[in-house]
């Protein structure tokens, strides 16, 4: 049993607790725990990743599914169509330089941030934020805001225009968005050990077409799919330290409930400009920490 990991992994549970409060965004946290926390290697830290990801996504399609949020076939087709790119980020992984894939980690993390920052500075959402009721679902670090309608004939109203909204013609572009899209996802996914929902749930909104709520439910599918490639890439080769992977899975888990207790009683606004001067910070340190040891190499 590694005495360390099990040492440090509560701090799976802020994984799980972040998640839970911000999406998937906050599973990019991972890794960087893993590496600098519980002393694993950089490659080792996207494996173990990988199974918080994919278990994390699972747990929150499940809730999606019982609300009718989650869209399998579009969603199963847009996961098979990353696989060829989890292939090539999960053999790519192996041959990069730890120091220069933490690199590349913490670019990725600044990329998250933006993506999350810019999410919430749209014009009006500010406003939005104060009428809705927040209700956010671990993700690919996308939050859903949805307000419950107040009478049945706004409740008719809404699903008749969500149901226009996410009715979508099959054209030659169509095809071509999912599968560049579900390869930059999949390549993400093996190379990182993330989920990559920051770049799903935009593809299902724009391409598809699918609501805000729907495209959340339904990359979380697309999220289990290219990690569960992607792992079953790695396992053949490097194994799983279970010692680590277990705990810190097991406590991200318990995390995801009481992030979202958190997440429905603090302002979403509040809690991603918090979490992306977090991930700021934490980039920056991975940054110094790696650059400082590609010039030692």
């Amino acid at each position: 049993m590694n005495g360390r990991a099990v040492l440090v992994s509560p701090l799976g549970f802020l994984i799980g607790v972040s998640l839970g409060a911000l999406g998937g965004g906050g599973s990019i946290l991972a890794v960087p725990i893993l590496v600098y926390a519980a002393g694993e290697s950089p490659q080792a830290a996207t494996t173990t990743s990988l199974i918080i990801v994919g278990a994390a996504s699972i747990l929150g399609m499940f809730a999606h599914l019982r609300a009718r949020r989650v869209r399998v076939l579009p969603g199963i087709l847009f996961g098979l169509a990353g696989v060829g790119g989890s292939v090539l980020g999960t053999q790519l992984n192996r041959s990069v330089n730890e120091n220069v894939l933490l690199l590349a980690f913490a670019a990725l993390m600044l990329v998250a941030a933006w993506r999350m920052w810019a999410n919430q500075t749209e014009p009006g959402a500010a406003d939005e934020d104060v009428e809705r009721r927040p209700e956010i679902e671990p993700t690919g670090g996308v939050q859903v805001m949805t307000r419950a309608p107040a009478t049945r004939t706004e409740s008719t109203r809404t699903e008749s225009t969500r149901t226009e909204s996410t009715r979508t013609r099959v054209t030659g572009t169509v095809v071509v968005k999912v599968l560049l899209a579900g390869s930059v996802v999949g390549f993400i996914t093996g190379f990182f050990g993330v989920g990559g929902g920051f770049v799903v749930v935009p593809a299902l909104v724009l391409a598809l077409r699918f609501d805000m709520a729907e495209a959340v439910g339904t990359s979380l599918l697309v999220i289990a799919i290219n990690s569960a490639v992607a792992l079953a890439g790695r396992v053949g080769n490097a194994g799983v330290d279970w010692a680590v992977a277990a705990p810190f899975t097991l406590a991200a888990l318990l995390g995801v409930s009481v992030g979202k207790t958190i997440a429905d009683r603090l302002p979403t606004v509040t809690l991603v400009r918090w979490f992306v001067g977090l991930l700021a910070v934490l980039a920056a340190y991975v940054a110094i920490r790696a650059g400082l040891a590609v010039q030692a190499a």
